[in-house]
């Protein structure tokens, strides 16, 4: 853990446990930091791409905010406001459902079908670089691990 001594300039002994949950810190940030460089050019963040990826999964039909909410990797985002600005993109449109006019109605454009093709491979292949070093089985044990880890005891 020499590492993260040096990445945390000090020469002090860390609990494993503090430096198991620094290293998982650490680790998002490089993840979303690769990720946002792939996303930068296309002016999204993540919380829109995966607006998008969720409005995809759709495969046509409409679906409205509270749902888009539900199925969020960051159930901290906005979800109107990340809405409105893929609105804004033309990559979204809303619409007020006929039969209850308090619904609204979340669809993809055909301009949002064709940025997230654009997208997949590049993508694709980011995720593929950040998991790179590790081997297939790793990656399985690595996913069960943190899987474990949020199953931690109440």
């Amino acid at each position: 853990m020499k590492e993260l001594k040096s990445r945390l300039q000090t020469t002090s002994q860390l609990p494993l446990s503090r430096q198991t949950v620094i290293n998982i810190f650490l680790s998002n940030i490089w993840v979303k930091n690769d990720l946002l460089n792939v996303l930068k050019p296309h002016d999204l963040s993540l919380e829109q791409f995966n607006v998008l990826r969720i409005l995809r999964g759709q495969k046509g039909n409409p679906i409205n905010l509270q749902d888009i909410q539900e199925r969020m990797v960051n159930k901290m985002s906005n979800t109107t406001r990340l809405v409105d600005k893929l609105i804004l993109k033309g990559f979204v449109n809303r619409h007020q459902c006929e039969e209850n006019r308090r619904k609204i109605e979340i669809f993809i454009t055909s301009d949002g079908l064709n940025l997230l093709k654009k997208l997949d491979t590049v993508v694709d292949k980011t995720e593929q670089s950040i998991t790179s070093n590790l081997s297939q089985i790793e990656l399985k044990n690595l996913n069960e691990l943190l899987l474990k880890l949020k199953q931690k005891k109440q």
